[in-house]
C-alpha cells in the first residue's frame, strides 16, 4: 500500500519499482509471490482523481486520520488545543478526529469510492486509522459501500460490533 499519492503518474513510478522488486524477488526465490498494489487516500486531490488513480491501484485504504487533516489544512497533533472551542461555540458540531465529518471529509469518500469504482467495478475500498473504531464512522462506511474497516486492536471489538449493527441496519431497511 502506497502512502500519500496525490496523481496516478505518481502512483505509476511507485508501482513499477515495486514490480521489478517483486520479480527480483520471484526470480531470485525460484516462486512467483502473489500480491497487490494499492494506495492510501489521503489527500483530497486524491479522492477527486480517484478514477485515474484506479486504473493502477487495485484497491484503496482512505486515511481518515490524514484526509481529514488535510481537508481541514489543521495538525491533529496541535488541534486539541482549539477543537474543544470550535465544539462549544457550534463551529463544528464535532471533533473531526473521532468521528467522520460527512459533509466535507466524508464527500471526498463518497466521489472517490464511486470515481474509483466506476473506474475498476470489483475495487477493494476499505479505511484505516482511528476512525475505523467510532460507530459513526462506521456506519458512515457501511453506507458508502466501504469493504473493511481497519483500526487500532483496543477498537476493534467496538469496530465489529458497529460494523455488525450497520449491516443489520441495511437488511432491516431492505438494503442488502
Amino acid at each position: 500500500m502506497v502512502p500519500l499519492i496525490a496523481t496516478k503518474a505518481e502512483l505509476d513510478l511507485v508501482k513499477a519499482r515495486i514490480d521489478a522488486i517483486a520479480q527480483a524477488v520471484a526470480s531470485e526465490r525460484g516462486t512467483k509471490v502473489d500480491y497487490q498494489v494499492g494506495t492510501m487516500i489521503e489527500l483530497p486531490r486524491a479522492s477527486l482523481r480517484a478514477g485515474e488513480i484506479a486504473q493502477s491501484a487495485e484497491f484503496f485504504s482512505f486515511g481518515t486520520n490524514d484526509l481529514t487533516q488535510t481537508t481541514y489544512g489543521i495538525s491533529r497533533d496541535d488541534a486539541a488545543s482549539f477543537l474543544g472551542t470550535y465544539v462549544a461555540r457550534g463551529v463544528l458540531p464535532g471533533d473531526p478526529f473521532v468521528s467522520i465529518d460527512r459533509e466535507g471529509v466524508g464527500e471526498l469518500m463518497r466521489i472517490g469510492v464511486e470515481r474509483g469504482r466506476k473506474m475498476r467495478p470489483k475495487l477493494k475500498v476499505g479505511i484505516c486509522g482511528e476512525h475505523g473504531g467510532d460507530p459513526a464512522s462506521v456506519e458512515f462506511c457501511n453506507e458508502i459501500g466501504l469493504d473493511y474497516v481497519s483500526c487500532s486492536p483496543f477498537r476493534v471489538p467496538i469496530a465489529r460490533l458497529a460494523a455488525a449493527q450497520a449491516a443489520l441496519g441495511k437488511v432491516a431497511a431492505g438494503e442488502a
